[in-house]
């Protein structure tokens, strides 16, 4: 099998099994198709993985009913599915993983900065404007403005630390390498043709996040992580805690040093809270503090240190640390001391 085959086959086993019956049997599909397998070969590695396929296949043709329908759809449409896949990318903004990362940023002393790298809409940058409902344990969305948040469901662990209430976010802003606009249509059915296609009430929820979002307009900068996060940190506000967080960004990394370099900073700087949410294969040293492995979800961490288990859309947490964490506590050594970039306003 080869390596966009085994992609595909592993897609299948690990993200789309249990979770979207019409992704895995595609999935499964693709890797024994040499006709996919040879369109998928004429375009670049970066543009080959799973979830843009068959996003980009829907929004041209709509969500194919059958393996035979998929093969159809492609066939007659490859020139367009290929041109959205050489001009889009898989941003993903899922609004439910607010309901994993609420938990962490509710132990953070606020006031609260947030920035988010790879952060699409900016609907992940408004976690303090949308209700949660974890096990046992309810917290409404604020009232005010006659809107109506979305409230997201997380199955967690007995152990989590499920707060009362929302933390303070005082500033907010978001880094992509292509920012998404609410404002146009074409970007919103994007952002609906990424949700996978049993999950309605995902695209519910998506569709509340994104009318919150249009009110309250989180500000995201088109820039790379590589080398225009430390210009948006220094605007930061210096009376709040600065947290940088991400989800399924930093996969998108092929190099790995470029993903260790990121992280070294982060993990350096004192004055930063860095907040990770990713497949563990991404930071593979961070994984052994969090054993046993849970398949086919992400690794919550903290400066390095593992949290919790996730489910990557945000519908469940395992808890894995009890302990506090502080804006300048270290989950390990960084290469030397370092001193905040933050300048401030």
């Amino acid at each position: 099998m080869d390596a966009i085959a085994q992609r595909y086959q592993d897609f299948a086993d690990r993200e789309a099994a249990g979770r979207s019956v019409i992704y895995e049997t595609l999935a499964r599909h693709v890797a024994t198709s040499p006709g996919t397998l040879a369109f998928l070969r004429r375009l670049p590695a970066a543009r080959q993985q799973p979830n843009l396929l068959f996003a980009a296949l829907r929004l041209v043709a709509g969500t194919p009913a059958s393996v035979a329908a998929f093969d159809r759809a492609l066939r007659d449409h490859a020139r367009s599915v290929a041109r959205i896949m050489l001009t889009h990318v898989t941003q993903t903004n899922e609004p439910g993983r607010c309901a994993v990362l609420m938990p962490v940023l509710a132990r953070i002393k606020g006031p609260l900065a947030l920035i988010e790298v790879g952060a699409s809409a900016g609907l992940c940058l408004l976690p303090d404007a949308y209700g949660y409902h974890w096990t046992g344990h309810r917290l409404d969305p604020p009232a005010g403005d006659g809107l109506a948040p979305p409230v997201f469901s997380c199955v967690t662990s007995t152990d989590t630390p499920l707060p009362d209430r929302h933390p303070e976010i005082i500033w907010r802003a978001g880094l992509d390498l292509n920012p998404l606009d609410l404002s146009r249509d074409p970007d919103v059915a994007w952002l609906e043709a990424l949700v996978w296609p049993e999950h309605h009430d995902r695209l519910g929820r998506l569709r509340a996040a994104i009318a919150v979002a249009r009110t309250m307009r989180p500000r995201i900068v088109a820039g790379d992580l590589r080398h225009d996060l430390p210009a948006l940190i220094a605007e930061a506000p210096k009376g709040a805690t600065l947290v940088v967080f991400h989800t399924a960004v930093l996969t998108y990394l092929a190099d790995q040093r470029d993903r260790e370099e990121f992280a070294a900073g982060m993990i350096r700087d004192p004055g930063i809270v860095w907040v990770s949410n990713e497949n563990p294969r991404v930071f593979p040293g961070f994984a052994p503090a969090a054993l046993p492995p849970r398949k086919g979800m992400f690794l919550l961490s903290v400066n390095g240190l593992p949290q919790a288990w996730t489910e990557p859309h945000g519908g469940a947490m395992h808890w894995i640390s009890t302990g506090e964490v502080t804006a300048g506590q270290l989950a390990r050594p960084g290469p030397g001391a370092g001193k905040s970039s933050r300048t401030g306003p």
